[in-house]
């Protein structure tokens, strides 16, 4: 059950999401009187929250006066992938004021990671980008316990159970902090920025080194007791199917997750079962082949690649079918490194959901891919740290 959310954090989002809004339109949007409006204004103004802008237009009789969020309102957001690290710093209405992007591996251990985000954060602080920041949010690739702020035994994180990330950044910058799973910042980017940025109720589903679904439900992510809600990589789909990092056998992400993909592309390679990719690996210079280069086969005709692409599209589908029988939701996003596989994966995905989901559940159910791409994460992690200056304004 999803509460209303306090007057104070709904006037904050509204300028957020909206940019400057009358004092007179401020009231109305909210329902709020117009003593309870001036109190809620002087407080947030007091707080350094939010500033008054000018007048605005005209309603007929007296100007009332616009109110928008602090021009200093710096928030940074970082999505922490299994090889790659986004950072990005916004302003109050989470446009960004620098991006920066480089390649990690996160099994280097949290103490390695998190020193790798201060330096970048440090790196905007010195380009003149802010001088204080005023939250953090941050997504991790793995289970994270939403409440504590902390992963709890990621597959693919060795060394990050519990580890207090959110303790930590809270005592570096001086600031409220969030940890979340990266598949449920996604789904909230996806939701603020993104093509379900009108639709309460959808699945985002990443398909990238892992396999996970972010699942928006009433408004709001449902990330379940213990935070692991929406960990469709480790459904089984095939009994006899491979030993996954969960130390399972066949689970979706041992089948289709992007470590997955590179194995059977380079089978296929060195076998010269696709002449695609076998031209790709070339004379052996190259050590492996990636996901592009599948895709790119795929646009080239090739029938392995098609076959791989579809294989792993039919996994997905079977597995999201399920969940449109259970949740009933009104759009699915599909989103993370391999959706750069393209139309093919999507229309194979579409194919086993509307074929195997009752009509009911997919007569009006768009399947379609994320517009946000490789910021749908950092654009979530905003979202979040926001909320939790937002909140803590009560």
């Amino acid at each position: 059950m999803y509460l209303p959310a306090a007057p104070h954090l709904r006037l904050l989002r509204l300028l957020r999401d909206e940019g400057p809004v009358s004092r007179a339109e401020l009231g109305d949007r909210l329902e709020l009187s117009r003593p309870r409006l001036l109190a809620e204004v002087a407080r947030l103004v007091a707080a350094e929250l939010i500033v008054e802008a000018g007048m605005a237009a005209s309603r007929g009789g007296r100007r009332s006066t616009l109110v928008e969020l602090h021009p200093r309102l710096r928030f940074a957001a970082v999505d922490m992938g299994a090889t790659s690290i986004d950072v990005e710093i916004t302003n109050g209405r989470l446009e960004p004021l620098a991006a920066y992007r480089e390649p990690v591996d996160i099994r280097s251990g949290p103490k390695a990671i998190l020193q790798r985000v201060h330096d970048l954060l440090a790196k905007a602080k010195v380009e003149g980008v802010y001088e204080k920041l005023d939250g953090v949010g941050v997504g991790v690739p793995g289970p994270v316990s939403f409440r504590d702020g902390v992963p709890v035994s990621p597959p693919i994180m060795p060394g990050w159970d519990r580890y207090p990330v959110r303790e930590l950044l809270t005592r570096e910058y001086g600031c409220p902090a969030v940890v979340d799973n990266d598949v449920n910042i996604m789904a909230i980017g996806e939701r603020h920025g993104g093509v379900a940025h009108s639709v309460d109720d959808f699945l985002f589903v990443k398909i990238g080194t892992g396999v996970g679904c972010g699942i928006h439900l009433a408004g709001g992510v449902f990330r379940g007791v213990d935070g692991c809600a929406g960990d469709i990589g480790h459904i089984q789909v095939e009994t006899n199917g491979p030993v996954c990092t969960c130390g399972n056998t066949g689970c979706l992400e041992a089948l289709f997750g992007g470590a997955a993909l590179a194995r059977d592309a380079l089978a296929a390679a060195r076998s010269g079962e696709s002449p695609a990719l076998a031209a790709r690996l070339g004379d052996g210079r190259k050590a492996t082949v990636t996901a592009r280069d599948v895709a790119d086969g795929a646009a080239e005709g090739d029938i392995t690649c098609i076959r791989l692409i579809r294989d792993g599209g039919r996994r997905v589908g079977s597995v999201l079918a399920t969940l449109v029988s259970f949740a009933n939701p009104s759009m699915i996003v599909i989103g993370g490194g391999l959706a750069q596989l393209g139309h093919v994966l999507l229309a194979e995905i579409r194919s086993v959901v509307y074929r195997r989901s009752l009509p009911l559940a997919t007569g009006n159910l768009p399947v379609v891919l994320s517009e946000l791409g490789n910021r749908a994460g950092v654009t979530g992690a905003a979202v979040l740290a926001s909320d939790a200056v937002f909140e803590q304004a009560s």
